[in-house]
């Protein structure tokens, strides 16, 4: 017998959407379903983090694009931060660049919007009893991913300008969107560190400032624009 089984309680659930009338609704679905209980939810990623801190959910309904701290990041955070808890993405989008960041951040079920509420309480149910709720159709992506042959990687382009891999690495991330500080938290280095490959990778290309850095990457080939 489970935990969740012993406790014999209602599952207790908190929403993550960004949209409000999208959030209510689900909020609203979830109080007709037997055997959820909605005890909170959030507006973005950071605010269902902190509220997993507070209330200790059974589940968070993780919504994918929010803004200031998305469901990826989210979820990754909840999951060290607070293992109690686990995640169900419920998000408009089934695509490849939604659902392996996801689960690799650590969810364990993966719904999008148009799925019933009998579904939602099998994933919530699922997640909770050490199972995957998974969507048919994720079901089938993922099949169709693990069966397909892994592509040949492409060798990365040649650093221009005589920059070092860590500063074409770095200017990459300034191109895609990146902060100075998220910059460091990805390469594991300090912020003072990043803003030293900067002004070397500036200097040597020529650059004045960001909008310069980003255009020079996409016109050296570091980083393509994206498809359609």
């Amino acid at each position: 017998m489970t935990e969740r089984e012993e406790r014999r309680g209602p599952a207790r659930v908190v929403v993550a959407d960004d949209q409000t009338v999208v959030r209510e609704g689900i909020v609203m679905l979830l109080g007709l379903l037997p055997g959820i209980e909605v005890v909170g939810a959030a507006g973005d990623g950071a605010e269902a983090v902190k509220l997993v801190a507070e209330l200790a959910p059974d589940v968070v309904l993780m919504d994918l694009r929010m803004p200031r701290c998305d469901g990826v990041e989210a979820t990754r955070r909840i999951r060290a931060e607070h293992p109690g808890t686990q995640v169900v993405v419920l998000t408009t989008f089934a695509d490849d660049e939604s659902l392996f960041p996801a689960l690799r951040a650590g969810a364990r079920g993966y719904l999008t919007k148009d799925a019933g509420g009998d579904e939602i309480v099998r994933a919530v149910e699922s997640v909770l009893s050490g199972d995957a709720g998974l969507s048919p159709s994720v079901q089938r992506r993922l099949l169709e991913r693990l069966s397909a042959p892994e592509p040949e990687p492409a060798p990365p382009p040649e650093a221009p300008d005589g920059l070092t891999s860590r500063e074409a690495e770095v200017l990459v991330l300034i191109a895609e969107g990146f902060s100075n500080h998220e910059i460091a938290r990805k390469l594991h280095v300090s912020t003072a560190t990043v803003k030293t490959h900067i002004n070397n990778l500036f200097a040597k290309a020529g650059l004045k400032d960001r909008a310069q850095a980003v255009r020079y990457a996409y016109g050296k080939g570091l980083v393509r624009p994206p498809a359609g």
